[in-house]
């Protein structure tokens, strides 16, 4: 896997002495400067010319003329990818063929203005080598068809359609086109590796308390021990205190009252606001359920603390989120006792070698009340939630 990270313009020079030549920086990609766009008209009154450049970016690199290339893969300077679930996404693919991989908005009025067939370039898209030259041969002719659209990606998307390749759609590819706290989202993930996240300037920290960057440090714990199973969700009864368990490996644990579906327990629960943030959960292209007013029927959230591996398995730990727990007059066992949750789980790198299926989760028996312990793996025969 190799990079490149493209400037408008240079930000230092030789004679500079805080230049990247006095410096080690083998480990990091190499930066290259776009050539001028300044001979192409752009006439939209809300967006920027930037995305002319950034449009041109794969084109400019077919130009290279690089070695054993199979894809082009974009990103803002604000993606975080998870690189081995971008390679097990792409190699189901075959990359001598026409191929634009990618994901929508989670904003529906997103999708609506720009389009539902375009890979939102902030969540990180992959070209095939073979359609990306073909790309390369059209792309400065097309793109002056087209003065009066947004950006990048939309002008990406059109001159792709003129090829008559569609979007491939990817749901681990993350817009998030979205304000406030992702951690609904993230804690009942699709069925499919998690490929990206960005705009992580603009959400909350994925994890509260910490800031956005030691909150990916976090997360990198997870994604070096089992990036496969990453944010999975696994779905299990507790059924003695009548509780629904929701593990998101990695990153989070719900422990609900009652005995929830699967078919609820895979919904998001809308921490989150849209991108317009109008605050109406019909704004969203998924199903979503909502976070209740009624305390008895919150969730209790437990984040990521620490993962490691032990003989033959994870074990990841899980801790309170703090939230101040309203008073439930359900006669029940009450979730508010458990402080701290322990996973342990065996490390799958085939997960996403089969038909995709969520993993089962089985609650373990513990003499500690303030502990709830499960195993996470994949589901026996005849196993259901």
């Amino acid at each position: 896997m190799r990079g490149f990270v493209w400037l408008d313009k240079p930000t230092m020079s030789k004679n500079n002495p805080s230049s990247p030549s006095n410096y080690n920086v083998t480990s990091l990609p190499e930066i290259k400067i776009s050539s001028n766009t300044s001979r192409f008209k752009y006439t939209n009154k809300k967006g920027d010319r930037s995305g002319i450049r950034i449009s041109r970016i794969i084109s400019e690199t077919v130009r290279m003329d690089l070695k054993n290339v199979r894809w082009f893969v974009m990103g803002d300077d604000d993606t975080f990818f998870v690189p081995e679930n971008l390679v097990r996404v792409l190699r189901k693919y075959d990359h001598n063929q026409y191929y634009y991989i990618g994901s929508v908005s989670e904003t529906h009025w997103q999708n609506h203005e720009f389009s539902y067939n375009m890979a939102y370039g902030g969540g990180g898209f992959a070209i095939s080598y073979p359609l990306a030259k073909a790309l390369e041969k059209i792309q400065d002719k097309c793109i002056e068809k087209y003065p009066h659209l947004y950006g990048s990606d939309d002008r990406i998307q059109a001159c792709l359609a003129e090829l008559g390749v569609p979007l491939t759609k990817e749901v681990g590819f993350h817009q998030f086109d979205l304000h406030g706290s992702v951690m609904g989202l993230l804690s009942a993930h699709p069925v499919a590796p998690l490929v990206s996240l960005h705009h992580l300037d603009k959400i909350q920290p994925i994890f509260p308390k910490l800031s956005r960057v030691e909150a990916l440090r976090r997360l990198n714990k997870p994604i070096k021990l089992d990036s496969a199973g990453l944010m999975q969700q696994s779905i299990c009864y507790d059924r003695p205190r009548g509780w629904t368990i929701s593990v998101s490996w990695g990153y989070s644990v719900q422990i609900n009252r009652g005995i929830l579906p699967a078919r609820e327990m895979e919904k998001p629960i809308t921490t989150f606001n849209d991108w317009y943030a109008t605050g109406d959960e019909n704004s969203f292209t998924f199903n979503t359920r909502t976070y209740h007013k009624n305390a008895c029927q919150r969730p209790f959230f437990y984040l990521l603390s620490n993962a490691y591996v032990t003989t033959n398995h994870t074990t990841s730990k899980y801790v309170y989120d703090g939230a101040r727990a309203s008073k439930c007059k359900w006669r029940m066992a009450d979730p508010s006792n458990v402080r701290h949750v322990e996973v342990y789980k065996k490390p799958n790198p085939n997960l996403w070698d089969k038909s995709p299926r969520r993993n089962c989760c089985r609650v373990l028996p513990t003499s500690k009340n303030d502990t709830l312990l499960v195993d996470v793996g994949e589901c026996r025969d005849g196993e259901t939630i």
